[in-house]
């Protein structure tokens, strides 16, 4: 294994790759067409009657909230009657599957947006929610690499990517251009909204535009909604709603966080979650143990659902096992707990917890206050796929299906071993 040396990939816990080799280098999504994403849907769910309106939406350069209000607006009913089951990149061209609640296929058909396509295809008994897919097919490209011996490095690393990879949520599940999710929902289990808001808000980043910093950073010192709102770009709507709530209700910070669309809230806790995992996977590494050698304490997550734990006297079966693909060893990711599915108790998780100062009851009054279960659940800690690959002068194409909540940015981080915002 080798170590990453770029800043941002540590402080988001994303600090190993597997393959000890040179990596090609490039950059991935020099335009939309070289990241093509197709999410592959659940069949017959939901049946073919009901109030809700199953429509594949294929966009390009679209962020998924952003896309879902204008379609919202275009049909004149609230964002929060539309669901899906996968958030999609933005520089990309995606297909997905949403459900809109009590529309018609004509009124679908009327909805004209640039670069969105929304096609009706079925009625069904329920709304979509997010995982409830198969997974992803991509199509990617990665341009401007390395020429030296790239067919070589690209087969030596399709071989590890099909032995596994670490299993890390990528730059954008923590924002790409301002990673400030993860930092927003641990202020929330903290019970600490205005530093909620602060960042959101206020935390300027280098990618962005300088006005825009210099907004940010003004309102972090000031704590003044009235300047912000007149100085940000009227297409920063998030911020301008928080904004506005804030010049409303002075120094109601909870309410202006409610502003946002509750998935979008709800997306600020799972990100430290994933923060979490991505931490306690890499002082996993750390202590020189690899992602397919079960250790005493491991969790085991089989085909079928089934979990089981990692003894001395059952680690040989084990690593059999996971030899044979019968099983993935997998990190719990915290959350509150309840009688049924209680807290499970990981040494190195506590102990990143425990630094945190976060506790299962921080969690459940984060569920209270987002209005969402943040229960915990198992992640397997290795990602492999079976790669498709062409290689041309400094291009390189890849093909791939990953389950849902994988991340194609994860596979090509393994080929590329650059800097990650080459890869947004």
């Amino acid at each position: 294994m080798r170590e990453s040396t770029f800043p941002l990939e540590r402080e988001l816990g994303m600090r190993w790759y597997a393959s000890d080799g040179d990596g090609i280098g490039g950059r991935l999504r020099s335009s939309p067409s070289d990241f093509i994403v197709e999410e592959i849907p659940i069949e017959g769910k939901g049946g073919t009657t009901g109030p809700y309106l199953i429509c594949r939406l294929t966009k390009t350069n679209w962020e998924l909230q952003h896309a879902v209000k204008e379609i919202a607006k275009r049909l004149g009913i609230s964002h929060r009657r539309i669901g899906w089951a996968g958030t999609k990149d933005r520089n990309a061209i995606t297909t997905q599957w949403i459900s809109i609640y009590d529309v018609t296929a004509e009124q679908v058909r009327g909805v004209q947006l640039k670069d969105i396509v929304l096609e009706p295809l079925r009625n069904a008994n329920e709304a979509l929610a997010l995982s409830q897919l198969e997974g992803n097919r991509f199509a990617l490209v990665i341009r401007d690499t390395n020429p030296d011996d790239l067919a070589g490095r690209v087969e030596e690393i399709t071989g590890t990517v099909r032995e596994g990879v670490p299993n890390y949520f990528g730059l954008q599940r923590f924002g790409a251009i301002r990673p400030v999710t993860h930092t927003v929902g641990e202020w929330i289990l903290r019970d600490n909204y205005e530093q909620a808001v602060l960042t959101y808000i206020g935390l300027p980043f280098p990618s962005e535009n300088e006005s825009v910093r210099a907004v940010r950073t003004a309102f972090l010192e000031n704590r003044d909604p009235a300047p912000a709102l007149r100085d940000l770009p009227v297409q920063m709507n998030y911020e301008r709603a928080m904004l506005q709530h804030l010049h409303n209700t002075p120094g109601d910070y909870a309410g202006a966080l409610r502003e946002l669309p509750p998935k979008l809230l709800s997306m600020f806790v799972s990100a430290f979650q994933s923060y979490l995992f991505n931490c306690a996977l890499s002082r996993r590494f750390d202590e020189g143990v690899g992602l397919s050698e079960p250790v005493p304490g491991d969790h085991l997550v089989f085909a079928n659902g089934r979990t089981d734990m990692v003894t001395n006297a059952n680690a040989a079966a084990a690593a059999l096992h996971i030899r044979r693909g019968r099983c993935s060893i997998a990190l719990f990711m915290p959350g509150r707990g309840n009688e049924s599915s209680p807290v499970l108790r990981e040494p190195v998780m506590d102990s990143l917890l425990a630094e945190k100062g976060i506790t299962a009851d921080d969690f459940a009054r984060a569920s209270r206050f987002v209005g969402t279960k943040f229960e915990g659940a198992f992640r397997p800690i290795s990602l492999k796929t079976e790669i498709e690959y062409s290689t041309g002068e400094t291009d390189v194409s890849l093909k791939f299906t990953l389950p849902p909540g994988h991340y194609a940015t994860t596979v090509c981080r393994e080929y590329m071993k650059a800097d990650p915002v080459r890869m947004v």
